[in-house]
């Protein structure tokens, strides 16, 4: 392993994506270790920045509230190759999830490659629906249905269903596809300010509405949950949540279930949307919007407030509007295509992690946290858009290798804890984010999905001036 001072230049660029003073860089220390994640492209490199550039937006924040200097921040490869693989160390009174349905995966078409998404009830029913095959059909069933189509026919096909479905692209296939395009010329991720809202008291604990589902949001809300934010998940009750992927990513967090379409649960929601400071949002563009949900109108209705926008293809160009998850924008993208040795006919590869969802997570964690530390000094509501096809296009554009680690690979049980809960007994891998004052685990342990009161809890008094501040307005860095 290899331990170096200062930033590396992919967390650097993620830092000033972020709008950050480029000086805080020197307080990042990164270990470097040999073997993590491994891959054809520069995905430890990825993940490493996306993490350090969190990391040093929460060191940030924190000493903006304690009226301090910066200190000091450490990115471990170990720490972060294993909380890029949470799912995969996540075991339940001993038994380990299963990640991905027997109809999301890899297919051979006719004319190349194709990859599906139907973990859910719903996504398997349009699929289904859409290649004409009954509930029963099993999986060679299916393979030699779409053996004799055609990949890009069924891709749009399946996506008129509602379902999801992504013939393979190389990467100048996907440069030459008018979502490419658009993805290409557009930054990393987008800060906006909207308003003159007057600037945020530092001191005032952080209410975090959570509406996203599946990996990278739950990521980003987990992470400011670690941080000391109280974040209540909402989620419709018509839509079914993995269990498996609740009890990884709902850590520190509380979590309920409104239908906001129904007058009296859409009462409750408005009442939790007047106490909240963050709303992050992670349904498919536009999907919110009728309930008024847009984040210009949260901000109209709610000034002051920071709403991160997570999407999978980005909220503009022929794909803005349609579903996505980091397996699909893999293969879309071109990332697949390099992974694996298509070209000569095998099968497409993958990364040795959910890296876009994970590293857009943490994108998305800082994002929130360097707009709370700017409203402290200026005020104003904020709007983040992350979108995973970009994270994608910064991998395979813009991150560049760096020198390997020599040594042992690291060793994943080392940055694994246990924990009761009221989901059984987990197994679970600890937060990468780390600096100096800062948290190493999060204060309590996923409950039972949906069973938690839609409600802020009774915020405790400020401490006087020279007394220690309450547990809950220590944010972040509590502990």
């Amino acid at each position: 392993m290899t331990r170096t001072t200062g930033a590396s230049p992919a967390t650097a660029a993620a830092w000033d994506a972020l709008g950050g003073d480029p000086a805080l860089l020197s307080r990042v220390s990164h270990l470097t270790r040999a073997g993590a994640l491994p891959a054809r492209l520069p995905v430890r490199e990825l993940a490493a920045a996306c993490v350090g550039a969190c990391s040093l937006a929460a060191a940030e924040l924190a000493a903006t509230r304690a009226g301090r200097d910066v200190g000091a921040v450490q990115v471990d490869d170990g720490a972060v190759a294993t909380a890029f693989t949470s799912e995969r160390h996540l075991l339940i009174d001993g038994r380990a999830p299963v990640s991905f349905a027997p109809l999301s995966r890899f297919w051979r078409t006719r004319d190349g490659w194709l990859r599906t998404h139907a973990n859910y009830p719903h996504h398997r029913a349009r699929l289904r629906a859409a290649l004409g095959t009954g509930a029963d059909a099993s999986v060679a069933d299916v393979a030699a249905l779409l053996a004799e189509r055609s990949a890009y026919e069924v891709e749009e096909t399946v996506y008129a269903a509602g379902g999801l479905a992504v013939a393979l692209r190389g990467p100048e296939q996907w440069a030459a596809h008018p979502q490419g395009a658009e993805v290409a010329a557009r930054p990393l991720l987008t800060r906006e300010r909207l308003d003159t809202a007057p600037p945020r008291d530092p001191r005032r604990p952080l209410r975090v509405l959570d509406l996203t589902r599946v990996i990278a949001g739950p990521v980003a809300t987990r992470t400011l949950a670690l941080l000391g934010a109280d974040v209540l998940r909402v989620d419709a009750p018509q839509l079914p949540e993995d269990p498996d992927a609740h009890a990884d990513t709902g850590f520190g967090k509380r979590s309920t279930r409104l239908d906001l379409g129904a007058g009296a649960d859409r009462r409750v929601f408005d009442e939790l949307l007047s106490g909240a400071d963050v709303v992050v949002t992670g349904y498919r563009p536009g999907a919110l919007d009728r309930f008024g949900l847009a984040p210009e109108t949260l901000a109209e209705r709610r000034p002051g407030l920071v709403v991160a926008s997570l999407s999978a293809w980005g909220g503009y160009g022929p794909w803005g509007e349609r579903r996505g998850f980091d397996s699909l924008v893999q293969v879309a993208t071109g990332i697949a295509a390099i992974e694996g040795d298509a070209a000569e006919g095998d099968q497409p590869g993958a990364l040795p992690a959910q890296a876009l969802d994970h590293g857009t997570g943490y994108l998305l964690a800082a994002a929130v946290l360097r707009s709370l530390t700017e409203q402290v000094a200026e005020g104003g509501s904020r709007v983040v858009r992350l979108a995973l096809a970009q994270t994608a296009h910064w991998l395979v554009h813009g991150v560049r290798p760096e020198p390997a680690a020599t040594g042992e690979a690291p060793d994943p049980a080392a940055r694994l804890a246990e924990t009761d809960s009221p989901l059984g007994r987990l197994r679970y891998a600890l937060p990468p984010v780390s600096f100096d004052g800062g948290p190493a685990d999060w204060r309590r342990p996923p409950g039972c999905w949906g069973a938690d009161a839609p409600e802020w809890p009774t915020p405790a008094a400020p401490a006087a001036p020279g007394e220690p501040e309450p547990p809950a307005a220590r944010l972040p860095g509590h502990g």
